[in-house]
């Protein structure tokens, strides 16, 4: 569970970095090369894709943060989290959701499936 939990951390962190150099590298040490992530949003494949679809986020979503919610959910290749968005500064959550990532044999994620429980009011 404690790999689970470090590899979470990691995954979050990626959604949170700003410098696209450490961004890419990231994406490197956590995701397979044809790594894939899905929402209802977005559906991609490959590092380019994936640090694309983290950069639009940013984008779209600027001075906000990931943060984990909920405790990390894991057994055999698989890991289901919640996590939030919130205002770096502190204040309640903008979107909350939760993924399920499936792991690759060396321990990175192979694919990662994303759900939305709240999103704001449109």
């Amino acid at each position: 569970m404690s790999d689970s939990n470090e590899l979470v951390g990691r995954y979050l962190a990626i959604w949170n970095e700003r410098d696209a150099t450490a961004r890419r590298a990231a994406i490197a040490g956590v995701w397979t090369e044809t790594g894939s992530y899905t929402d209802p949003l977005a559906s991609v494949r490959g590092h380019e894709n994936l640090d694309a679809v983290v950069g639009a986020a940013q984008a779209q979503f600027p001075g906000l943060v990931f943060e984990p919610l909920g405790d990390v959910d894991a057994h055999h290749d698989l890991a289901r989290f919640g996590w939030r968005l919130v205002p770096a500064a502190g204040g309640e959550s903008l979107v909350e959701g939760f993924d399920v990532a499936v792991l690759a044999e060396d321990g990175r994620i192979q694919s990662v499936y994303g759900f939305l429980d709240k999103v704001p009011a449109a």
